[in-house]
Parts: C-alpha cells; structure tokens; sequence
C-alpha cells in the first residue's frame, strides 16, 4: 500500500473527522470560556475586591522609566521585561473553569451511557440445541 493511499485511508477515517471535528469545536468553546472568565467572571471578582484589576498584576524586572504608567501595557511597550502573574491567574482559571465544564460534561455522558439497558447476551447455538433435546426428553 502506497504513503498516499494509507493517508487517503486514515484522513476520511470516522476517527480522524470526529477528532478535526472536535478541536474545531473545542476551539470555539476555549474562546467562549475565555469570554466568560474576562468579561463577567473577573469584573465580579474585581469588584468585590474593591476594584482589583488581576490583568494589570506584574513585577517589574527591570526599572520603569519615569513617566510610563504603570500600567502592564505600557511597561511592556516600554520595553520593560515583566513577570505578568496576573494574566496567569487569568488563563488558569480559565483552564479551570473549562476543565470542570468538560469534567460535568462527560459526567453526564457517561450517566446517559450506563442508563440504557443492555440487551441479554443470546446463549450459543449449541447450548441453545441442548436445551431443546433436554426439553423434548422431558415430555
């Protein structure tokens, strides 16, 4: 079998079209979690912290020069190097937060799984054969 042929095979497997599948969605459900962690999530978060912006949480490793805010925008534009422990924060919880959707998610398939009856195992042929001769010795 040819390299071109065996990857023709593989490439229109279901397996391969569910996992391309798969991340194309995945990708779409990262961003709308990121969403809801840098829109409504931390704004909460901030707020009730008396308006504490994690985003702008760094350590600056270098001086600042004078009349750049200290903002982690501008420090970085002015090519300040900075430990941004902040956006950290911020990607990890996004990671949390999409690991325990994904986590009651699976959860919930494998409930649905386990709740369909499964169907008795017809006995063999032969076993089958044999109770029909018992049964017939028996009348």
């Amino acid at each position: 079998m040819s390299f071109m042929s065996e990857f023709k095979e593989f490439a229109v497997k279901g397996n391969a079209m569910d996992l391309a599948v798969g991340v194309i969605i995945g990708a779409a459900f990262g961003k709308i979690v990121e969403s809801i962690v840098n829109d409504l999530i931390m704004p909460l978060v901030g707020a009730v912290s008396g308006g504490f912006d994690f985003s702008n949480l760094f350590i600056a490793l270098d001086t600042v020069p004078e009349g750049v805010a200290m903002t982690l925008a501008e420090v970085k534009k002015a090519g300040v190097p900075v430990f941004a422990y902040g956006n950290f924060l911020t990607i990890l919880l996004n990671f949390l937060i999409l690991a325990l959707i994904v986590f009651i998610l699976v959860k919930q398939l494998n409930r649905l799984k386990k709740d369909a009856p499964a169907a008795p195992a017809a006995p063999p042929e032969d076993v089958v054969l044999l109770r029909e001769i018992r049964d017939s010795l028996k009348k």
